[in-house]
């Protein structure tokens, strides 16, 4: 007998989708863009807390932000009088916002050059986000396909949202434990950036 599961995590919703068993999650990846103005550095500072993205876990507004939403479904088969995991399947959608400045054109060189060191930075640091999703989206599903047989298919749902649970917790913290790093090293960061790109630049 075939049973399916929907899966809910503590953090991120789960949708349903067919089951093919043994399959790299399904994960997909958009942009979208805000716009700030500003032809000082001080502007674009304002212009940032103004108008980018609020997130959910801060309360705040950020240069840049990805939204990250996990889904799937399980399906139980009973056979022989035990129940085990017929196939799992994590999907995985990630949005990333990003920053794009209308008055580029019209501002000093200088800023530009620092603008463009900054919003690259702003990319790489929202797309390491998304890659840290599509790790645990591959973690979630294998240890959901790994689970050991069980006597009932109730046992089975309770450790598949016992796993389900676990995952997107460590998950989670390793999303904010990315954040808290990046942070504190945000400063000598972005030096080394501007020093690397003056010295190519000069050659």
């Amino acid at each position: 007998m075939r049973r399916v599961h929907r899966v809910f995590g503590a953090a991120f919703l789960l949708c349903v989708i067919s089951v093919p068993a043994q399959a790299e999650p399904l994960i997909t990846k958009t942009y979208s863009y805000f716009r700030i103005g500003g032809r000082k550095a001080e502007d674009l500072d304002k212009e940032l807390e103004r108008h980018g993205p609020v997130t959910k876990t801060s309360g705040h507004r950020h240069p840049g932000a990805t939204e990250i939403k996990f889904g799937g479904e399980v399906t139980y088969v009973e056979r022989s009088g035990r129940c085990s995991v017929g196939g799992a399947k994590v999907t995985l959608r990630t949005h990333i916002i990003l920053p794009r400045w209308s008055n580029g054109g019209k501002a000093a060189k200088d800023l530009r050059f620092i603008w463009g060191t900054l919003s690259s930075d702003i990319k790489r640091h929202e797309e390491r986000h998304a890659e840290i999703a599509r790790n645990y989206a591959r973690v979630l599903e294998r240890d959901l396909l790994d689970l050991p047989d069980r006597k009932t298919c109730d046992d089975v749902e309770a450790a598949v949202t016992e796993t389900t649970r676990l995952v997107l917790a460590e998950h989670d913290k390793q999303q904010a434990r990315f954040d808290q790093v990046e942070a504190k090293n945000f400063d000598a960061r972005m030096a080394r950036l501007l020093q690397y790109r003056i010295d190519q630049r000069s050659q």
